[in-house]
């Protein structure tokens, strides 16, 4: 059975159980995070918690659950799964009501699942990934792990057909992030990434590899910079809680750096397997 959580009861998550009425199904009126557990560990818990919590109060969502309680409810399905590698999806909607635009005044519907490691093929890693750099279409809130993606899928979609692993986004002349995931540079033995704006999603990976830089004495700065700049880097790199540290090595069909992954990203990337 594919565990799963809805408003309080354990069910299999392969179940129809979403009401047609429901606020996330209709409006995409919520919030979300995706976890990785490692080692039945979740990693970096705390701060998946606070995006969580912080999302919902931006957009005026009462969740009607402390952190404890959510922790709990994680560490009862990870035990209940069997499983001690997994991801977590956990969503916050504004609940089950007739369709109206205005808010209504019933409970917040929480909902999680807990199913193995979404396997990545891990030639990315070896040999490098490609992206495509698109406009952001988005809208001017990103920094809110919000449920309305559509503009995300089809750029990702656009960037598939392409050939590429990712699209990367820009706004204004500027790189923002990649459809799901943020952007590193490296130049002349620093890193380089977008700052943490409200045009981009602040993620716990970036959080992380900044942490580990300054572990490793690597240099960071967090600067706007141009698409010519991703094509000029000696290395690229992309982070996310799904892909980890993938290693990019042609942006555009161009060939970035030496056209393999680099010594700095494999560094990182190492660091951070030891951290999880």
């Amino acid at each position: 059975m594919a565990i799963g959580y809805l408003n309080g009861k354990i069910i299999n998550s392969d179940d129809p159980v979403l009401p047609i009425d429901e606020r996330g199904h209709q409006f995409g009126d919520g919030v979300y995070e995706y976890i990785r557990v490692y080692g039945g560990r979740p990693f970096m818990m705390k701060e998946h918690l606070d995006r969580f919590f912080k999302s919902a109060e931006a957009i005026k969502l009462n969740l009607d659950h402390s952190r404890e309680d959510i922790e709990e409810i994680t560490a009862d399905l990870i035990k209940r799964s069997g499983l001690s590698d997994c991801d977590i999806y956990m969503q916050a909607t504004r609940g089950i009501a007739p369709r109206n635009h205005l808010f209504p005044n019933v409970p917040a519907s929480i909902s999680m699942t807990v199913k193995p490691f979404r396997a990545m093929d891990e030639t990315l890693r070896e040999n490098g990934a490609s992206i495509k750099l698109l406009p952001d279409e988005r809208w001017q809130n990103c920094w809110i792990k919000t449920l309305n993606l559509l503009p995300n899928l089809l750029a990702k979609q656009e960037a598939f057909e392409a050939g590429a692993f990712e699209a990367v986004l820009v706004r204004d002349g500027v790189v923002t992030e990649g459809s799901s995931s943020n952007l590193f540079l490296v130049k002349e033995g620093e890193l380089i990434t977008p700052p943490a704006t409200k045009h981009i999603l602040h993620g716990i990976t970036r959080m992380a590899v900044i942490d580990i830089a300054a572990e490793l004495g690597i240099p960071v700065k967090e600067e706007t910079f141009a698409p010519e700049a991703v094509l000029k880097a000696d290395e690229v790199f992309l982070t996310s809680t799904g892909i980890e540290i993938v290693p990019v090595t042609t942006a555009d069909d161009q060939k970035i750096g030496s056209g393999k992954p680099g010594d700095i990203t494999k560094k990182i990337y190492e660091a951070f397997m030891k951290r999880v």
